[in-house]
């Protein structure tokens, strides 16, 4: 039996995030097109007898206990089937926190495939799934990767058709979004309407150059931009600056912090990359985007199949 599995945790970016309303649960009703990218942390992972779940990371302000959804993610799996094993974990990160890339939600979704796998738990896809979206919203997304559309809180998946492979630039700037701090900014006047069906009256779109491929008009936007711009006009300023090195389009992802820029090609991304001049504490990643057989072969297509994933 394995006693060790060590993987890939990859990032992702919102091609668009539309905020459509306020349900009942006091929940947001959202519509957002997710995109695998290659930007990734890597977790290491070995058994244990103790039953302990013991975490460690090469950030040390990442916290190593029940905050980190890695760790949730592990004791979930604990809990609900009574695993008396426990796990060393691993984590070196690379994809930057609180940024809107999905990092602790990837590392999450990680953990579970690799632990069930290691704890040799009898689960399906349906378990699985539903173990994530009680971690988080952006959880079940990372078991599947590739482009699907999130409907509902995020968490009702669409499979959408890859395209083909799109040359990035992320700079994520010397600012920490908390999600719930930003979905409570949707929240002030007049933002709002009196029935709460629409959250935003209007949305500042996606901009492009002239040179735009036709299907990054389709529907790329991100409500959070017109209140999230005024609050950290630097993330503003991180979008303009992508802009002007030569991007096609570009976008906060997520409820920021992060931004990216849609490049031509790998071309046009090096020499975007020889324009930008960041300011301090600002962080540049040149990435492509990964497609949903990428994400599964760069994991282990084996993991997917045996929870019929």
């Amino acid at each position: 039996m394995n006693q060790s599995l060590s993987l890939p945790s990859f990032a992702k970016i919102n091609w668009s995030l539309r905020i459509l309303g306020k349900r009942p649960d006091n929940f947001h009703e959202i519509r957002t097109t997710l995109q695998t990218i290659s930007l990734h942390d890597s977790l290491g992972f070995e058994l244990s007898e103790s039953g302990e779940v013991a975490l460690t990371c090469s950030d040390a302000e990442i916290p190593s206990d029940d905050r980190n959804l890695v760790v949730r993610a592990a004791h979930a799996l604990q809990d609900r089937y009574s695993i008396g094993k426990g796990v060393r974990i691993q984590l070196e990160k690379s994809i930057p926190t609180a940024a809107g890339l999905g990092g602790g939600s990837s590392n999450a979704a990680v953990a579970l495939l690799a632990l069930a796998r290691l704890w040799r738990i009898d689960a399906n896809a349906d378990d699985l799934i539903a173990i994530a979206a009680g971690i988080g919203a952006d959880v079940p997304y990372f078991l599947f990767g590739g482009s699907m559309l999130g409907t509902g809180t995020g968490t009702t998946l669409s499979a959408l058709p890859d395209s083909g492979a799109h040359h990035l630039i992320i700079i994520a700037p010397n600012a920490s979004v908390a999600t719930r701090d930003a979905y409570a900014s949707l929240q002030a006047a007049p933002l709002t309407s009196d029935t709460s069906e629409f959250i935003l009256s209007s949305s500042q779109n996606g901009v492009f150059s002239d040179d735009s491929p036709p299907w990054l008009r389709n529907d790329f936007a991100n409500d959070f931009e017109s209140v999230i711009f005024d609050i950290y006009p630097e993330i503003g300023r991180a979008k303009d600056l992508l802009l002007a090195a030569g991007a096609r389009a570009a976008l906060m992802t997520g409820s920021g912090s992060s931004v990216f820029g849609v490049f031509a090609d790998q071309k046009s991304q090096q020499q975007a990359l020889e324009k930008i001049q960041c300011e301090a504490g600002w962080r540049i990643f040149p990435c492509v985007t990964v497609s949903r057989n990428e994400y599964r072969r760069a994991i282990g297509d084996e993991l997917f199949r045996s929870y019929a994933l």
